[in-house]
């Protein structure tokens, strides 16, 4: 809403790169500000959303990888170009499509702080009323991770430290500490004759023959960790190859022997969520957990390497 004489710059964007489409939106022009004053208190009397609330667009939900750094991660991006909004809570605005048994949604309301609004039922909702965000971020453009760049870097990762940004707020946001930062080279903070802990991650793309493969590789790299480990530290700095002990994982399996907490207090009629919400540990935590130890992670072609930008610097 604008008053005549008033100029605006061209407000079109690119809001997500699935589509070429820009989105500008609509200009309604007023005489006066006291006429647009009138409209605004008497007419529309919308409700104001405080906060930054921030848009995100997915066309496919279920498939965690794409979800994380197709969907959230570009729009966080967007995001960190408003410091220091990037550190703050914010609301999503999610255009996605409804599933009633997909985590992603979880995930959002737990990375922003303070809740996702879903596209759809603000649209259902506007019929007849007005709503008004006091900051609104908008436009993605091409920071997805299917948005290749010449150096294999995640859009914004580098230049805008959005690859360290995004997963420390997500350690954060899950109550989970971060993994130690290393500034200079990947020994920082190591030492020698530590045993670094590696991971095969299990990928539905691996034949028998490749598990095999692999099972024999970890077998010989876990017994000669096992045959030097109780060496004198003199002794160990001396060997060849580090030490490393590789274990054999499937995300989806994560948390599952975690024992879920519960509490004799239960939801009352108003709770907006449940008491224990921020409390219980999902799978995600779980994940996020393990992921925080790795040293190395091995894992085949697909979404199962995406979660690399989890893992501890070098």
């Amino acid at each position: 809403m604008i008053t005549k004489g008033s100029v605006l710059p061209v407000l079109s964007v690119r809001v997500h790169p699935w589509e070429t489409d820009s989105v500008t939106p609509t200009v309604q022009q007023f005489d006066s500000y006291s006429e647009l004053e009138k409209f605004v208190r008497d007419s529309a009397d919308p409700k104001v959303l405080p906060g930054v609330t921030l848009f995100l667009h997915f066309p496919w939900l279920g498939n965690i990888g794409h979800t994380l750094f197709d969907g959230l991660y570009p729009a966080y991006v967007a995001l960190i170009r408003f410091p220091p909004r990037h550190l703050q809570p914010f609301r999503l605005l999610a255009s996605i499509d409804e599933c009633t048994t997909c985590r992603d949604e979880d995930i959002f309301n737990r990375f922003s702080g303070l809740g996702i609004m879903k596209h759809y039922v603000l649209n259902d909702m506007s019929n007849g009323s007005w709503f008004v965000f006091d900051e609104f971020v908008m436009g993605s453009g091409m920071m997805c991770q299917r948005c290749t760049q010449s150096n294999l870097q995640l859009p914004g990762g580098v230049e805008l430290d959005g690859s360290r940004l995004f997963r420390d707020r997500m350690y954060l946001q899950y109550g989970v500490i971060p993994p130690v930062r290393r500034y200079n080279y990947s020994t920082e903070g190591r030492n020698r004759h530590d045993i670094l802990v590696a991971y095969v991650i299990d990928n539905k793309r691996y034949t028998e023959s490749d598990r095999e493969e692999i099972n024999a590789a970890m077998k010989e790299i876990n017994n000669y960790t096992i045959e030097h480990q109780n060496r004198s530290i003199a002794d160990i700095n001396k060997l060849d190859w580090p030490l490393v002990k590789v274990s054999y994982i499937h995300y989806y399996r994560i948390g599952e022997a975690h024992k879920k907490k519960t509490s004799r207090f239960k939801a009352t009629p108003i709770d907006a969520r449940s008491p224990t919400y921020e409390l219980i540990e999902t799978y995600f935590t779980a994940q996020l957990r393990l992921l925080r130890t790795m040293d190395i992670q091995i894992t085949g072609p697909g979404t199962g390497s995406m979660y690399q930008s989890f893992v501890p610097d070098g």
